[in-house]
């Protein structure tokens, strides 16, 4: 119960940044929000992400107030665009938790390989910018080891050289290899959120294709591939269909 209760509080709550509190746009709609008056703060959320711009914090916070106006798939769908750009918002993940009650479907995701797992869960460390960063403070260090090989007299500090050298020169190339990764994992934008209360699946991207099954606003799917007006998706147990792509907001 009291984890129940500190989750509930933590619907109310705020994200502000530095920059965004300079925002005279997002203080309005902060002020809204803290007026219960979510409408109005959804509306001055989605025009700064217009205007102003995108940060994982408007999202949060237009998450928030459409999940105070009962709009999960508008909720669920803001929250993982807040987790896209910064995939350590603690708050944005408790809160897609809490929305993700409110969803009907029960689907059983498939357990991916524990490598792949700790490969997804290592590259969200840090954003795309700080691997990039890691990986050129690591080539300094790795060029000045370099040197102290080349020009060291003594043979057991030019041995330790080499090796500490070639162990930066690797984690240098490693954390390029996250930050390249990462960049394509958010420019690739292949999961999706249904937006439509039900839709049937069906077997064909056709209005006269088989019904295969239904799914429910808020379920996140991931799109296989489109053809016209409908996309084939998969949901996380695996099941593959064609649903209209005006029934899905890409993340």
């Amino acid at each position: 119960m009291k984890r129940y209760i500190i989750l509930t509080l933590i619907i109310f709550s705020v994200g502000v940044s530095a920059v965004l509190g300079q925002s005279s746009l997002f203080k309005k709609g902060n002020e809204l929000y803290g007026k219960g008056n979510y409408k109005a703060a959804a509306d001055t959320y989605e025009k700064i992400l217009k205007e102003e711009g995108i940060a994982p914090e408007i999202y949060y916070n237009l998450g928030n107030a459409y999940y105070k106006l009962n709009e999960t798939g508008l909720s669920i769908l803001n929250y993982e665009r807040a987790l896209r750009l910064s995939p350590n918002y603690e708050n944005a993940r408790v809160n897609l938790e809490l929305a993700q009650l409110r969803v009907i479907d029960n689907v059983h995701q498939i357990s991916s390989f524990f490598v792949l797992r700790w490969f997804e869960s290592a590259i969200n460390l840090f954003t795309t910018n700080q691997w990039l960063y890691i990986s050129v403070i690591l080539f300094v260090l790795t060029i000045t080891f370099i040197l102290t090989f080349i020009y060291s007299y003594s043979a057991a500090f030019r041995r330790g050289s080499f090796y500490i050298a070639l162990i930066l020169f690797i984690f240098s190339m490693t954390s390029v290899t996250f930050s390249y990764v990462k960049k394509n994992v958010i420019d690739e934008r292949k999961e999706a959120i249904l937006m439509t209360g039900s839709v049937t699946v069906k077997s064909s991207p056709d209005k006269s294709g088989t019904n295969l099954f239904q799914i429910h606003e808020g379920i996140k799917v991931r799109i296989q591939s489109s053809l016209g007006d409908w996309t084939e998706i998969k949901l996380g147990n695996g099941n593959v269909g064609w649903i209209e792509n005006k029934n899905i907001e890409i993340i």
